[in-house]
């Protein structure tokens, strides 16, 4: 496979936030302790205007991770050719430290389903995988970040486990992965799992990335909690100790701290990254 290793991992092993409009002259007149940012990529494939501005002003000074939510990597049917074509000239002009997607579903017969929808792992969705991701990675010309989903019910035709599906993959395409520990911990909750045994199988090696947000709690039919991956709170206690379980295990990795639904004030989002800064700066200085 082509060698795109000069185009990946390119994102400091430092805090990073998910980039929102309300936050950036805050953001310009001081970051602190935040050094990268990161977009959805899909808010960004127009043709000008303040938006592709202000993205012009901050890629100045930070380095971009371009996060996807619409390419439907797990979809049945062919990766939309005009998406992808407005995902590689954002790509172009922006030459993005980070570039990653979804193990997830989002479209059928070319409608857009306004979720990012679960996968059985099976050998035809394997299949599936391996091609769109191969098709990314060809029209980008670069390595793409794979990152594993929220989940709230398990197939019964699966014949792989997530994170050996995940592993899989990366080794087929040579793709990295994107790590969410509060995906892990919805995902564990949900399923009567433990999440730290689902790190302990992660291929960490691969990780180029790791994600933070918030979650919903909520509860099911008969009573029993369900976790919902929300991005709508803080970081909750146990993600912040699921992540220290982590790096203990991957050493230090970009953190990025997601917001996407009742945005706070930027010192908000500021001190919850000052706190990853601190998770990172104690690898190394305290026994793990």
């Amino acid at each position: 496979m082509p060698d795109r290793s000069a185009l990946f991992d390119r994102l400091p092993s430092a805090p990073g936030v998910g980039y929102k409009p309300q936050h950036f002259t805050a953001i310009m007149d001081d970051a602190s302790p935040v050094e990268w940012l990161e977009v959805h990529a899909e808010n960004y494939m127009g043709a000008g205007g303040r938006p592709l501005a202000q993205l012009r002003a901050l890629a100045e000074r930070f380095a971009i991770s371009v996060h996807g939510v619409g390419l439907s990597i797990g979809g049945e049917g062919r990766l939309d050719p005009d998406h992808l074509a407005r995902l590689r000239h954002l790509c172009g002009w922006l030459n993005p430290a980070s570039f990653s997607e979804h193990l997830a579903w989002s479209t059928h017969e070319g409608h857009f389903l306004n979720d990012l929808l679960p996968l059985p792992y099976t050998r035809a969705t394997l299949t599936r995988v391996v091609g769109h991701i191969d098709e990314v990675q060809d029209a980008l010309g670069r390595r793409m970040l794979l990152e594993n989903p929220s989940s709230y019910l398990a197939f019964a035709e699966s014949t792989w486990s997530e994170t050996e599906f995940l592993d899989e993959v990366a080794r087929r395409t040579g793709c990295g992965l994107l790590l969410d520990v509060n995906n892990v911990f919805v995902s564990a909750t949900n399923l009567g799992l433990d999440a730290r045994t689902y790190i302990d199988a992660f291929a960490l090696a691969r990780v180029g990335e790791i994600h933070l947000g918030g979650h919903d709690r909520d509860e099911d039919g008969e009573g029993a909690a369900i976790l919902i991956d929300s991005h709508g709170r803080a970081v909750a206690e146990p993600v912040w100790a699921l992540l220290d379980y982590t790096l203990a295990r991957a050493g230090a990795k970009p953190i990025l701290i997601e917001r996407d639904a009742d945005i706070p004030d930027w010192p908000v989002l500021a001190a919850e990254a000052a706190r990853a800064g601190v998770v990172l700066n104690a690898l190394g200085k305290v026994p793990a």
